[in-house]
């Protein structure tokens, strides 16, 4: 059993996400390894990007600030393998197909080996296209986490049956952000991709308050958070530490709450 899916053995997953660099990578490393002992179960870091098309405005800022700061993948790589010697939490790297081609395909997945990742999400990868990746994903042991948005229903049982790591349910059309309602009929979408697979589900985009993330883990695997994070991150910089504590704290504890059967 590897590091993801021993996240999901036992109870329902709360994922959190940081983007790699914001406000530097150091400040970065503390809270990966903060975020880890509030009980983030897995944690994504995101390579910044000049054009994260995924993004909502609180992540393409954070993308902004953690490029002006000369984040690279090199550099990212190099904080993930730092940051592995310090705890076990599953690491998920979140990037687009620009940077992996420009590193190389072969030569990123042997150094994401190496630096301790545990899986990667590509969102603008099509699923026709992932072919290249997927073998060298494949050879080095990294799983590539596929994305099944509201759009995806012609393709959901092509796309469930590859899944690898955990899927990642999109709740809503449109980028990341918080939102205050999210009318999607996930458990539905869920019910539908266990046809295919059993391969756990996490939800994510626009999900930041502790009543959606119960709500939400009544049927889902496990609740994924962004953008509420980042927007601690730029509210308090370096010093966001305390704060995302307390709040991975109150997601996680809203996430076993929530800790139902399942579908």
């Amino acid at each position: 059993m590897n590091r993801i899916e021993r996240a999901f053995a036992d109870s329902k997953a709360f994922i959190a996400y940081v983007t790699a660099g914001d406000p530097t990578l150091a400040a970065t490393g503390e809270f990966i390894v903060a975020m880890a002992e509030a009980g983030a179960d897995i944690i994504e870091i995101g390579i910044p990007f000049s054009d994260p098309v995924a993004e909502g405005p609180v992540i393409q800022e954070a993308n902004i600030r953690a490029l002006q700061g000369h984040t690279t993948v090199p550099k990212v790589l190099e904080l993930v393998r730092e940051v592995r010697q310090q705890t076990q939490v599953p690491l998920v790297l979140l990037t687009y197909l620009n940077p992996v081609f420009n590193y190389g395909i072969t030569d990123f997945f042997k150094a994401c080996r190496q630096a301790g990742v545990d899986g990667i999400i590509i969102p603008d990868m099509p699923f026709e296209e992932r072919r290249d990746c997927a073998a060298a994903a494949a050879q080095y042991g990294i799983a590539i986490i596929s994305m099944i948005a509201p759009t995806s229903a012609s393709r959901c049982a092509a796309i469930s049956a590859v899944g690898e790591g955990f899927l990642y349910i999109v709740s809503s059309l449109g980028v990341t952000g918080v939102r205050s309602r999210i009318t999607t009929d996930l458990a539905g979408e869920i019910q539908e991709i266990r046809k295919y697979t059993r391969v756990p589900c996490a939800i994510g985009f626009g999900i930041g308050t502790p009543e959606q993330a119960a709500r939400i883990a009544t049927y889902a695997d496990g609740v994924i958070v962004g953008s509420a994070i980042v927007k601690l991150i730029a509210r308090y910089g370096a010093r966001a530490t305390p704060h995302l504590t307390a709040f991975v704290r109150e997601m996680k504890a809203a996430v076993t709450a929530g800790n139902g059967s399942g579908i």
